[in-house]
């Protein structure tokens, strides 16, 4: 009798091991179904990236570079100061003053390797090449395009984008970049043409109506460029697939280079003073962006405040 207990005994207890192992604890949700228990020392899957962050495949919140890396630390020790969209008025006022004084260097060296015309054997040769691709059409559609992209237009274009970010996604940085494009982008053109008063092409190499103020740099081309170039930035970050992303920077791109060549084609400016706005409106184009990636860069730290 007494074998006979133990051997029962030693069944149940065998019984009860094995359905210890095998069966899968379960928790009760808050709406009363049940699921399994997750094991809190296994490593959740990462999570991907917002699409508001990522051109192609590249997420701008990661600095590979040591140096960007820093620039990032420091950011974020700022922000945790002042919080996060100060520190972006911050960067960008910094950047801003950093281009501003570059492009008064800049059109200091400038001014002292070139003439009142210009380069002779750089801009006069352009001028001169442009001429001969003049026509009826290429006139008016080069004329267009300085009223389209000219001092009036660009201005209303930047507000109105402007208007249009603030409304649509109800946050300040869309808004506190397209303001600081617009205006740095001002104050880079104004500088420059004040330093250097640099002629414009002769009335009889020109295409009417002419225009008065210093020719370098052009103004239209950097403004177009800066400007142009943040907006397609910020709708980029809002596609979530990389083919309208390459066409929004592409169209971008292609529409500073019409813009600048236009300006030649019209005898409006130099070869030269193009070029410069192209470089210089780069230039404060990728502080910008720099800037608001510094700013993305601090949206998951919990201990930066808004």
């Amino acid at each position: 009798m007494s074998a006979e207990l133990d051997a029962a005994s030693g069944t149940v207890l065998a019984t009860a091991t094995v359905a210890e192992a095998t069966v899968t604890p379960v928790l009760l949700t808050t709406e009363g179904q049940t699921g399994p228990v997750t094991d809190p020392s296994t490593p959740a899957a990462s999570a991907p990236t917002p699409h508001d962050r990522r051109i192609g495949r590249r997420d701008l919140t990661e600095w590979r570079s040591r140096p960007g890396q820093r620039l990032e630390e420091r950011h974020r020790s700022v922000a945790r100061r002042i919080g996060a969209r100060r520190a972006l008025v911050t960067t960008l006022t910094v950047g801003g003053g950093i281009a501003v004084a570059a492009t008064a260097g800049a059109a200091y060296i400038y001014d002292g390797v070139t003439g009142r015309d210009g380069i002779q054997s750089l801009d006069r040769p352009a001028l001169e090449r442009a001429k001969r691709l003049r026509s009826p059409l290429a006139n008016g559609v080069a004329a267009t395009i300085a009223h389209v992209f000219g001092p009036v237009a660009m201005p209303a274009l930047t507000l109105g984008s402007a208007a249009a970010f603030a409304i649509r996604d109800r946050r300040a940085s869309p808004v506190t970049v397209l303001l600081a494009a617009g205006a740095g982008s001002l104050a880079m053109t104004l500088l420059g043409k004040d330093l250097i008063k640099r002629n414009r092409p002769r009335r009889r190499d020109a295409i009417p109506p002419f225009e008065t103020s210093p020719s370098f740099p052009s103004g239209h081309t950097l403004n177009t460029t800066t400007i142009i170039g943040t907006l397609a930035y910020l709708l980029a970050l809002r596609q979530e697939r990389t083919a309208p992303q390459v066409a929004i920077i592409g169209g971008a791109a292609g529409t500073a280079a019409t813009v600048g060549l236009s300006r030649v084609l019209l005898g409006a400016h130099w070869f030269t003073d193009v070029a410069v706005g192209w470089v210089t409106g780069a230039g404060w184009l990728s502080m910008i962006i720099t800037s608001h990636r510094l700013y993305l860069s601090t949206q998951d730290d919990d201990s930066v405040d808004e």
